[in-house]
């Protein structure tokens, strides 16, 4: 009722806005605005919730209430079996005594004639005050004779006169009725307190079974009431004890009247005469008169049930409690709903009018031109973008144009190229076939306009959108993927779509020539001039190729300094040799790149099509290996394919399994090579060189498979090993002998170099000072300051450095200046062409250079005496060659040093 009640004042509010006006055009328009499908659909939505909620707050109620109903009925199960269970074990120890009692009878052997003699005696009746003991508060033990009369008893001396023989349980102990010893039935007291009392009687028999009597006890419904009330379960709630035949045995709360009544009429006597006797039922109690939800449970061992109940008004107590607050939070839901409902009506009816204002706003701020024609074909929304684009009049473009009117201003004002009427003929015809066109039209300032036309189901919607940006773009984006953003030749995508496209159509009696070019030395160029300079080589190299190149041909980059040219229509090898030798010359002339003179050279491979290959994978791959072949022989120069190269390929692949394998199996060996002062002829170190003695090839020479080791990167590991072991034979040496070991410019690389030779050096127990690394040129050149650093940790833990090759390469002398060496190499080039005037002064050069900056001098390769005195005589330090020792295993070199080292002593 809340929920209606605030809809019916919102449409009350909503009615006294019906004198708003909307854009100029008039009233207001009440019924039309809330007939509309989105104003019908929320107040539809705000109903639905109302309902929802209603309905939903009635199922929720109604769900409680049973589960309020469910736990109180299991709270009561709980009950009625924990007071079963007790009233089992106290009827059980109540029934012994009278067992007892029975059982000493039957032992005394009394007969229906010497029964009540024998038990009408004092001392019987102590016997009997006695079996009473702690439960003197329940009734006494009484004695009767097979005549019901009254002979002994617990509580009196001497026995008043009573009989009982109209007892219901005497008559069927004394006529055999009743097989069970014990009877329980519910009667008015006659020994005990007038009033109600449960008496459990036992029959007695003599020694030949006949009945002599009854001994019995009685419990007054106060003694099981007592207990009830410390189980209770609160208010509303009653514990009653029934015998099985429905005779109300006791009750909490008390209720006088009904005690001995029978139930039998009521819906509980099912379950307390059941055979299983137990269940839960709702009902109208029998003994108050109100409804209650009741549980029965029958004794184990007694014809008697116990049963608990609870009035359904105070199971609900706490479902009450949860409905009023369920009904208080949907009511202010419905509240919150109608009332948001409200006020969001009217915040649209405040809205509508500058809805149509925000709407010419956005129409007229769109990056297209929209044009909205009815069924008429008569002009209904126009934007000021449309207008502009085309230059149009805004005092004739205005809503009511006809189409053609429109069309015909245009053909008027120049921004319409060809027939305005087949125009208008192909857009109707298309809109009554209610067909979508898209249609990509030129202006005459050469602009590119895309023409949307969507059929309405009265009218059509136009849009003109100015995409010559656009297209533009995405022309650069087509052209970006294909070409190389650098020099703007095909890159290697379009690189092999057009190499597939002409290795299909290659003419009989023709040949296909592919020719793979890398730039030599370009890295070297990068890393001392920077990388612009070396885009710049780059831009000119390939200016270069496409003068050298004909009109079918074409060229590409693939990537890096690697480039490619495709020969087509080739009739023999003479045009192939005569385009690599344009070639060359194009790429040695001299280059100014911003202000730098550079001189490049390449390797070039060559592979023809059809004879080295006719698929694309095949020819580009021959053409590969055909530059390497190139490279391999030096570089600045070029190889046609030969099978041979494939089959090296195959070998140097093959060398490469058979070095990992050596590698990780320690197959490999450490040769030394002394290194003699030229002072005093003594060894002062020895010089670390790996050798490989392959299984099937024999020693295979360093020099073929280091380069292999460097490019893979097993370098890392081969030099790791060589490190660790000569480190372990060295410290074996004499102590002024040190080791030599060589380090590749790729260990550099990975940082952990320093790392691994403290490792090597602990591990063997050389001192860092007997521990020489020899490096090249080639170390710094890659990144020189990155390698200055690691030698200068070096440096610090005391490990000297040599300069291998010195001379070889670009910049020995800024690198001399840059970090102090402890020794110069001169390599074996320089030594021998001692014999003439240029080979020795430049020894004689390097030797003053390494003596002004206090460096040690090591010349490589000596072999004759001559070559010995002559670097004696400039000043070198040391010399290492065939002319001392060639490099010898491990065992031999040992023996070498131990020799030499003993020999002065034995001069001495």
């Amino acid at each position: 009722m809340l929920g209606w009640s605030v809809l019916l004042q919102c449409s009350a509010a909503l009615a006294t806005t019906a004198t708003m006006t909307a854009n100029g055009t008039g009233s207001f328009d009440l019924k039309a605005f809330l007939s509309s499908a989105p104003i019908r659909w929320l107040i539809a939505g705000g109903i639905f919730l109302i309902a929802a909620i209603a309905i939903g707050t009635t199922i929720m109620v109604g769900n409680f209430r049973e589960r309020a109903l469910n736990s109180n009925e299991r709270e009561l199960e709980n009950t009625v079996l924990l007071v079963a269970r007790h009233f089992d074990q106290q009827l059980e120890d109540f029934t012994a005594i009278l067992k007892d009692v029975a059982a000493q009878i039957r032992s005394d052997r009394m007969t229906s004639e010497t029964f009540a003699g024998q038990l009408s005696t004092l001392e019987w009746h102590e016997t009997l005050r006695g079996k009473i003991g702690s439960y003197s508060d329940l009734a006494g033990i009484n004695v009767f004779d097979a005549n019901g009369t009254l002979i002994n008893s617990s509580e009196f001396w001497p026995v008043p006169d009573i009989n009982i023989a109209d007892r219901d349980y005497f008559h069927a102990f004394k006529s055999g009725t009743e097989v069970a010893p014990i009877m329980i039935e519910m009667a008015r007291a006659r020994i005990s307190a007038p009033g109600w009392a449960t008496i459990v009687a036992h029959k007695l028999t003599g020694p030949s079974g006949e009945f002599i009597g009854v001994v019995s006890r009685a419990v007054a419904p106060a003694t099981f009431e007592k207990y009830f009330a410390s189980v209770v379960l609160g208010e509303g709630a009653a514990i009653s004890m029934y015998l099985r035949d429905g005779t109300l045995l006791a009750r909490y709360p008390h209720i006088e009247r009904m005690i001995g009544s029978n139930v039998r009429s009521s819906p509980i006597y099912h379950y307390i005469s059941s055979p299983s006797g137990h269940g839960t039922i709702r009902l109208t109690s029998p003994i108050d008169g109100q409804e209650r939800v009741a549980s029965a449970y029958a004794l184990k061992n007694f014809p008697i049930s116990i049963v608990a109940s609870m009035t359904v008004a105070a199971a609900l107590a706490d479902w009450r409690e949860q409905t009023r607050f369920l009904i208080l939070v949907a009511s202010f839901s419905v509240l919150v709903i109608a009332t948001m409902l409200f006020f969001f009506v009217r915040k649209l009816l405040q809205q509508h009018q500058t809805e149509k204002q925000r709407l010419d706003t956005a129409i007229n701020n769109m990056t297209q031109g929209l044009l909205l024609y009815d069924s008429s074909e008569r002009l209904v929304v126009c934007n000021q973008r449309y207008i502009s684009m085309y230059g149009l009049s805004n005092d004739v473009v205005k809503p009511g144009l006809a189409f053609r009117d429109l069309v015909a201003h245009r053909k008027k004002t120049g921004s319409l190229k060809g027939d305005a009427d087949a125009f208008v003929s192909t857009v109707l015809r298309n809109v009554a076939l209610g067909k979508i066109t898209h249609n990509i039209v030129e202006t005459s300032d050469g602009r590119l306009i895309q023409i949307v036309n969507q059929p309405l189901k009265s009218g059509w919607l136009t849009t003109h959108e100015d995409i010559t940006e656009r297209m533009r773009a995405e022309e650069q984006i087509r052209h970006l993927a294909h070409y190389d953003a650098l020099t703007d030749l095909p890159n290697r995508a379009l690189f092999h779509e057009r190499l597939k496209q002409e290795l299909a159509h290659i003419a009989e009696g023709r040949h296909l020539a592919v020719l793979y070019i890398d730039i030599d030395e370009f890295k070297s160029v990068n890393d001392s001039l920077g990388h612009m300079i070396g885009d710049e080589l780059l831009k000119s190299v390939a200016a270069r190729l496409k003068e050298c190149v004909g009109t079918s041909d074409f060229v590409a980059r693939l990537g890096g300094d690697e480039f490619a040219i495709v020969q087509t229509a080739v009739k023999e090898a003479g045009e192939v040799v005569e385009l690599v030798r344009r070639t060359f010359d194009a790429i040695r002339a001299p280059y100014d790149c911003l202000g730098h003179q550079v001189t490049s050279d390449a390797s070039i491979g060559i592979a023809l099509a059809p004879q080295d290959g006719a698929d694309l994978d095949q020819i580009l791959k021959n053409a590969d290996m055909a530059m390497y072949a190139a490279k391999s022989a030096g570089r600045r120069t070029w190889r046609f394919f030969e099978p041979a190269m494939d089959a090296h390929v195959r070998e140097r692949r093959r060398l490469e399994t058979d070095l990992r394998k050596a590698i990780a199996e320690a197959a490999l060996e450490v040769y030394y090579q002394p290194c003699v002062s030229l002072q005093d002829n003594t060894i002062t170190g020895c010089e670390a060189l790996v050798r490989w003695r392959h299984p099937e090839r024999g020693m295979i020479s360093p020099a073929e498979f280091i380069p292999i080791a460097e490019e893979t990167g097993l370098i890392n590991e081969l030099g790791e090993w060589v490190l660790a072991t000569a480190c372990a034979e060295a410290a074996g040496w004499p102590d002024d002998v040190r080791l030599a070991v060589n380090v590749s410019p790729v260990q550099f690389r990975g940082g952990t170099l320093a790392l691994k030779i403290v490792a090597a050096l602990a591990e063997s127990g050389l001192a860092a000072s007997r521990l020489e690394l020899e490096i090249t040129e080639a170390v710094l050149i890659r990144d020189d300051e990155a390698a200055l650093e690691i030698l200068h940790q070096l440096r610090t833990l005391g490990v000297r450095i040599a300069l291998d090759d010195f001379g070889t390469g670009y910049s020995s002398l800024s690198y001399l200046q840059r970090f102090p060496f402890d020794k110069i190499k001169i390599d074996r080039c320089f030594v021998n062409d001692l014999a003439e005037q240029d080979g020795s002064s430049i020894v004689q050069a390097v030797v003053n250079i390494a003596t002004a900056r206090q460096m040690a001098t090591t010349a490589e390769g000596v072999e004759t005496a001559e070559q010995r005195e002559l670097l004696r005589g400039l000043g070198c330090t040391e010399m290492q060659g065939y002319l001392f020792s060639a490099p010898k295993p491990a065992e031999e070199v040992r023996k070498i040093l131990f020799a030499h080292h003993l020999r002065p002593a034995a001069v001495a």
